[in-house]
């Protein structure tokens, strides 16, 4: 109650959301006795919407996915409602086929036991991808297109992301999109000219991963992938830390994307830790002063929490609290096919209080409260 809620593309105040572990309904009105055994919850005027979804994490609080042990789901699960996340897609990286193996087992096996945001699927980046454009991926470990490495974990896996110029990759997705549409692909780490990329579109491929990362910039004779996103209708995700994007860019992308922009974190273990040395796949990265960097400069993700991404994209950008907030609800909730993402009847209990600068309040998942602010 007393809370700004952010329901149906509006804010909406002076209603009471009631819920337990799913949205029972959001009324004008309730009665309640000493009798019921309710808790009530004051929101004091803050913003309370759905809880947030991350398509795009690799860990936090020290762990990764790669890790591949159930202490590592469970650190990166129990470290995000802090952040307001409470869905993630757990994401791989290019690394040897074994590891990647033991990484889509362990999610397999202990996806369901973590305690804090769920683990709502995985997103494969890599090993697909085109090597000129690696970036922190080690591109030792790049292959082909190859459903086999995907084949037991085909219910796990939501999001693919992959190159879509490399040799079989047409064939891969015509495969994928016919017989699993459930799985997005995603055009990410490539090199794609504009026609390849616009012809990808055509194939099924229907995202494009942290857009202007990892890709050709955009150019007035080659306008490549990049070009490709801005006259389509395809979704497309992008890291609003200030680093990895400019805030000009965030506002332009925004304004030509509208209601497809997506935002991420890209997260490495190093996300809500101190500064210092971590590695990723296995290469060392020195993270301060909010970047994370391979020995040679490289970006190695980001140590970016979504509830900064929202409000770097309201500063910079035109955005509004409701945009920002539908870009890491509705529309990933929509994507992977989760009934999450919106404070309406019979959808999950995960929720998140917030103040006007995205400051987390409370995290609530499943209908019970996994952070509080002190």
């Amino acid at each position: 109650m007393n809370g700004k809620f952010i329901v149906d593309n509006q804010i909406v105040e002076e209603k009471i959301l009631l819920f337990d572990d799913k949205i029972i309904d959001i009324v004008d009105d309730i009665v309640i006795s000493d009798s019921d055994n309710v808790e009530i919850i004051d929101a004091k005027g803050a913003y309370v919407s759905a809880g947030f979804i991350d398509l795009h994490i690799h860990g936090s609080g020290g762990s990764d996915v790669m890790d591949a042990t159930p202490q590592a789901l469970e650190i990166l699960s129990t470290t995000l409602p802090k952040t307001g996340t409470t869905s993630f897609l757990a994401t791989t990286m290019t690394m040897s086929t074994q590891d990647i193996d033991n990484a889509l087992q362990n999610i397999q096996n202990n996806a369901h036991s973590v305690t804090g945001a769920k683990i709502v699927g995985v997103h494969l980046e890599g090993p697909f991808i085109n090597a000129s454009k690696h970036g922190a991926q080690d591109k030792n470990y790049v292959q082909s297109p190859n459903f086999k490495l995907i084949e037991k974990y085909i219910n796990e896996v939501k999001m693919i992301t992959l190159a879509p110029e490399v040799e079989g990759a047409e064939d891969f997705v015509k495969q994928m999109t016919k017989s699993y549409p459930h799985i997005i692909l995603s055009a990410g780490h490539s090199s794609a000219s504009y026609e390849e990329a616009k012809q990808s579109f055509k194939w099924g491929v229907s995202h494009v991963t942290h857009l202007f990362n990892a890709m050709p910039g955009y150019h007035h004779r080659e306008p490549g992938l990049v070009g490709a996103v801005f006259e389509s209708d395809v979704t497309c995700d992008i890291i609003a830390d200030l680093v990895h994007t400019h805030p000009s860019t965030l506002a332009l992308t925004h304004k030509l994307k509208s209601d497809k922009l997506v935002l991420i974190t890209d997260a490495m273990r190093a996300g809500c830790m101190k500064c210092g040395t971590y590695d990723l796949g296995g290469r060392k990265v020195e993270v301060s002063e909010g970047k994370a960097l391979l020995e040679d400069g490289t970006l190695a993700g980001s140590v970016l929490k979504m509830n900064e991404a929202m409000a770097n994209m309201v500063q910079h950008t035109s955005m509004t609290h409701v945009e920002v907030v539908n870009a890491v609800t509705k529309l990933p909730a929509q994507m992977i096919g989760v009934k999450k993402g919106e404070l309406k009847k019979g959808y999950d209990a995960d929720i998140v209080i917030f103040d006007e600068n995205f400051s987390i309040i409370a995290t609530i998942i499943d209908g019970k409260s996994k952070y509080k602010r002190m």
